[in-house]
């Protein structure tokens, strides 16, 4: 149980204590107070006193806010990191972008690295955010205007055991399917006029290749007259049991410019237990049937996943290295309310993770690849990241802005947020569909009503 002076700080700490497995079943008392100096942090943590002091100015109120959690977290991760002896990668970091912090000290004038050693980051971890910095240029972009377009096909021919997502196998969907590209349609047309300086267009899921050819060409031709020649055109294939060559010629002919494999893992055991229909030779196959499509090409790949041991997954970043992929992502197992294998397993072993994210990171590196973003989730095993990895030249736009959150992103679908990003203000405007498609169908009228009254504002300006 955590109780704060501050009920506001509550949930932040709350990131906290979840880093800690055990620490949801202590008593920690926690007081924060603002001293002329800056401000300072007393805790009771299973009755041994703790207290911090840091430094700092505020000017108005939501720095101070911003301030308060920000050492109000420092000192919690601190006493929990003596109480169980251990530091962790991200240190009293718990947010999704670290990278979001990075750019913002910069834009201040100020060198990262410092704020991100106090905050207990590891140096491995600032290395990596530079990185990401420099994998972005060309890329990342902070101008009033931007937009990208993504679109939800939630369905997939099998549910894994660490989804949280609400989806169903698609024999079970099936019949909602009709009605759902019905919605898609009224959605992408009402979104047309909306849509400022397209730069990428992304159709993820679940899994749009479970779609049948016919049904996938219907989504296509609903996108064609809002996507510009252009701009980056992305389709989350998704899993090799699905491909044909005629969803890729659809792809292809409908100006698609990128698709993901998503592999997961090369150990057929591994697959059989996270639910997955298909085997590695089934991957290695649906590399050879996009081949002489000329994609840009991603590769997933997951850290920790139940079962597997270490030299399992190096066995997987080597079998995605030799295939060849021009973007290559490292998602560290993150299970989350919803996930089946969460309802089974209480807490995941770090045990060799860390070795497997050093791997990858090393293995990477010497293969050419680059890290152009990362961010990070909760309940993720470790408190690890996601990574992604691209060879020259072939980073992705859609990737970049989403992870910055710099630019506007006009969402469509079940289970779609779009953001409105004003940047002059620094604040971001959400619109989330409900996540279940009979939901979504209920309440079309309204989401489309609510998009155009959001992002009509900034239309109506240009």
């Amino acid at each position: 149980m955590l109780t704060s002076n501050e009920a506001f700080l509550v949930p932040e700490l709350m990131d906290v204590v979840r880093l800690f497995e055990g620490a949801e079943a202590l008593e920690i008392v926690h007081e924060t107070f603002q001293t002329e100096e800056g401000f300072r942090n007393r805790l009771l943590v299973d009755g041994k006193a703790y207290e911090r002091s840091d430094a700092a100015r505020c000017e108005g109120e939501l720095v101070r806010k911003s301030l308060c959690k920000r050492y109000a977290k420092l000192a919690l991760y601190r006493a929990l990191s003596d109480r169980f002896g251990k530091t962790l990668p991200w240190g009293a970091l718990t947010g999704i972008r670290p990278t979001r912090l990075a750019y913002a000290e910069q834009a201040a004038g100020r060198d990262f690295a410092p704020f991100f050693r106090e905050m207990g980051v590891c140096e491995e971890n600032i290395a990596l955010v530079g990185d990401v910095i420099a994998g972005q240029r060309g890329i990342y972009e902070r101008r009033e205007g931007n937009c990208d377009l993504y679109v939800s096909l939630p369905f997939c021919p099998t549910r894994c055991v660490y989804c949280s997502f609400i989806t169903a196998p698609i024999d079970k969907t099936r019949p909602l399917i009709p009605d759902y590209l019905n919605a898609l349609r009224r959605e992408l047309s009402a979104a047309q006029p909306l849509i400022g300086r397209l730069r990428s267009v992304y159709v993820g899921g679940g899994t749009p290749f479970a779609l049948s050819a016919e049904e996938l060409e219907q989504v296509l031709q609903a996108i064609a007259p809002l996507r510009t020649e252009d701009c980056e055109y992305t389709v989350e294939a998704g899993r090799p049991d699905v491909f044909t060559a005629e969803k890729l010629e659809l792809c292809r002919s409908y100006g698609v410019t990128r698709i993901c494999i998503n592999a997961q893992s090369f150990s057929d055991e591994t697959l059989v237990r996270i639910g997955r229909k298909h085997t590695a030779d089934q991957v290695k196959k649906a590399f050879a049937l996009a081949g002489p499509y000329g994609f840009t090409v991603n590769c997933d790949l997951i850290a920790g996943l139940t079962g597997e041991s270490k030299e399992e997954f190096f066995n997987s970043v080597e079998e995605a290295i030799a295939l060849g992929p021009e973007n290559i992502t490292v998602h560290t197992l993150c299970l989350k309310k919803g996930a089946k294998l969460r309802e089974e397993t209480d807490s995941l072993a770090d045990g060799e993770l860390t070795e497997m994210i050093a791997y990858s990171r090393r293995r990477l590196s010497e293969a050419g690849y680059g890290p152009y973003y990362l961010y990070r989730q909760k309940y993720m095993a470790g408190a690890h990241e996601n990574v992604g990895w691209t060879k020259p030249g072939a980073a992705s736009v859609y990737n970049v802005d989403v992870m910055e959150e710099s630019a506007d992103n006009l969402a469509v679908g079940a289970n779609a947020v779009s953001k409105k990003v004003f940047l002059g203000e620094g604040r971001i405007e959400r619109i989330g569909s409900p996540k279940d498609i009979a939901s979504y169908l209920e309440r079309l009228p309204r989401l489309i009503a609510e998009k155009n009254a959001l992002f009509g504002r900034e239309t109506e300006r240009r």
